[in-house]
């Protein structure tokens, strides 16, 4: 017989996902920057809403995501200041996906090495282009360890029990 769900009463989203944040990066045993943490923090804000992983509209009016190759190619063809916009959708999206979703990416064609490097390339490229020392120090820190990040993501997933999109709503 399956336990039944704790009820947490929170003052906002960023409060608990900041208390999540903490809970698993005590568990994982990792201590990232603490503008890294703040990060993490704002992207699960973020991604809170699903509609903001959708980047486009198919040719019906619905809306779709792109590919990471699509955002990978935007971002390297796009002239600055835009191309920032898509290298950081670029990151963001691949560590969301591969923390959240990283059961589905086993069945797909593209596995969480893929996401993984081109969420690595993404933050790297940030990281280089970055106007200061603490932005880049912290896209620097996504690229390098990727999957540690991706492993914070995927214990505030398993925590929560959140393994598809119908979980990540009743959160």
């Amino acid at each position: 017989m399956s336990q039944p769900a704790k009820t947490i009463l929170v003052e906002s989203p960023r409060e608990f996902f900041v208390d999540q944040v903490e809970v698993a990066l005590r568990r994982i045993k990792f201590q990232p920057l603490p503008t890294s943490r703040f990060y993490l923090v704002s992207l699960l804000e973020k991604f809170m809403f699903s509609s903001n992983l959708f980047t486009s509209q198919s040719e019906k009016g619905k809306a779709r995501r792109e590919t990471l190759a699509e955002l990978y190619f935007r971002a390297q063809n796009s002239p600055p200041p835009k191309h920032l916009d898509f290298w950081k959708q670029l990151g963001d999206s691949s560590l969301y996906i591969s923390g959240f979703f990283a059961d589905s990416l086993n069945r797909r064609l593209v596995d969480s090495e893929y996401y993984a490097d081109m969420g690595g390339v993404a933050y790297a490229s940030l990281s280089a282009m970055a106007s200061d020392e603490d932005t880049a120090l912290m896209y620097g820190e996504f690229s390098r360890r990727f999957n540690e990040f991706v492993d914070v993501l995927t214990c505030i997933s398993q925590e929560a029990m959140i393994q598809t999109n119908g979980d990540l709503l009743k959160l």
